[in-house]
């Protein structure tokens, strides 16, 4: 029997699919639980001690506990020596410099274990969500784990700013990289290692912003993330810098989004681990292939005209109706074809991409004509219509040129080019 791949190395030799992970020969742990921090003096022994007796009281295999300092400059290196030498499951790994995606790449690239984890040094989460969070890891049911504090069974107490933040960051996610998990920010997340060896190298982050970008890429690539409703209680004092942290994730998001569109991440490295996913399986005949698309399509023209409508309401603050559409309907267009460049109609790489676009815009041109013409219409009938009004007038010819927009996607800019097959 042919056992199924998710890969092959640089020799060429097939790598096995994901499966259940039996029980670690004595010194080799099957969870490895990295805590990473910077001047933690006063928390860090308190909270390791913590996760090292809950650990011991519910944890079924061997585990370990990193703790990976990020050039303190206080006592924490100390602190995380006398702990490693003290408790047989903790060691400890120094770091000159600052980072957290910096400080997770180093020990997890270096860790034996098969399952690979990091919680916040706070312990914010939880620890009852800990052996929910990995077991489906264990088992080999999925590649990834995240905590999630934005489900509906979750239970979390903290602050408004942090709450409007959070879920304002985890819809930009959403709504720029078509992202599905929820919550991307949450410092409570696991890997296995084997995974880990294909996607940390194409992750370039070494802040914040690491856990998010590893988590799109793996998205992309078909990989299986699990997600685990937690509990979470804010920590009033924690050192995130709010306002930074937030502008250098959106820089990421930024740089993460426009490789995506033009194809520059070898996504194919990380192959789907059955290997006979359905969704690599071909889809015989057009109807298949139709409804795919058009499914595929009306996602991406959903978050375009969404998009579309926010940067207009944005825009006619400050300038009229026509020139508040164009500039609206200009930005998500360019998104909107390199959405559907890659998602819906599959296509990969950096060839034709311009072309691709020059194209889109003229589709681009004849939706701001419809647009266009729908609002001088409007205008000359009612004279000064409500906002309200042009909205709904908008939407309405947005549906017409969407409908256009599909078919000339379709049948011109993205033609289907597979060679035609000959019956036997």
């Amino acid at each position: 029997m042919r056992t199924h791949t998710i890969g092959e190395d640089t020799t060429g030799e097939a790598l096995p699919a994901r499966e259940h992970l039996p029980v670690s020969a004595a010194g080799r742990p099957v969870l490895d639980v990295v805590v990473p921090v910077y001047n933690e003096e006063k928390d860090l022994e308190p909270c390791v001690r913590r996760l090292h007796e809950h650990l011991l009281r519910t944890f079924p295999y061997g585990f370990r506990i990193t703790v990976a300092d990020n050039a303190s400059t206080d006592t924490t290196p100390e602190v995380a020596a006398a702990l490693a030498a003290e408790v047989p499951e903790v060691r400890s790994v120094r770091l000159e410099e600052k980072g957290r995606g910096r400080a997770l790449r180093t020990v997890w690239s270096a860790s034996d274990a098969p399952v690979l984890a990091y919680m916040d040094v706070d312990l914010s989460t939880d620890l009852n969500a800990l052996l929910p969070l990995v077991a489906p890891l264990i088992s080999g049911h999925s590649d990834l784990a995240i905590g999630s504090r934005l489900t509906r069974s979750s239970r979390v107490v903290r602050g408004p700013k942090r709450e409007f933040v959070s879920r304002a960051y985890n819809l930009i996610l959403r709504s720029s990289l078509a992202a599905r998990f929820s919550d991307a920010q949450c410092g409570f997340k696991a890997i296995r290692r084997e995974v880990a060896e294909r996607l940390l190298p194409m992750v370039e982050d070494t802040g914040w912003f690491f856990d998010t970008e590893m988590l799109v890429l793996a998205e992309r690539a078909g990989l299986r993330i699990h997600e685990v409703p937690v509990d979470w209680v804010d920590d009033p004092d924690s050192t995130v810098h709010i306002v930074r942290t937030a502008t250098d994730d959106l820089k990421g998001v930024w740089r993460v989004g426009r490789a995506l569109a033009t194809g520059s991440l070898p996504l194919d490295r990380l192959v789907r681990p059955f290997g006979d996913d359905p969704r690599d399986r071909e889809l015989n005949g057009v109807p298949g292939g139709l409804a795919r698309q058009l499914v595929g399509f009306c996602v991406v023209g959903v978050l375009s005209t969404l998009c579309y409508l926010a940067l207009y309401s944005a825009f006619r603050l400050g300038t009229g109706p026509q020139l508040a559409n164009a500039a609206a309907l200009l930005v998500s267009a360019v998104a909107n074809t390199a959405a559907n460049r890659r998602l819906t109609f599959g296509v990969r790489g950096r060839d034709r991409a311009v072309r691709h676009q020059a194209q889109g815009l003229v589709v681009f041109a004849i939706g701001l004509a419809l647009t266009s013409g729908s609002l001088a219409a409007l205008g000359a009938a009612s004279g000064d219509p409500a906002h309200s009004t042009e909205l709904a007038v908008l939407i309405v010819a947005n549906l017409a040129a969407t409908v256009l927009r599909f078919l000339l996607f379709r049948l011109w800019v993205f033609p289907d080019r597979a060679p035609a097959r000959n019956e036997r």
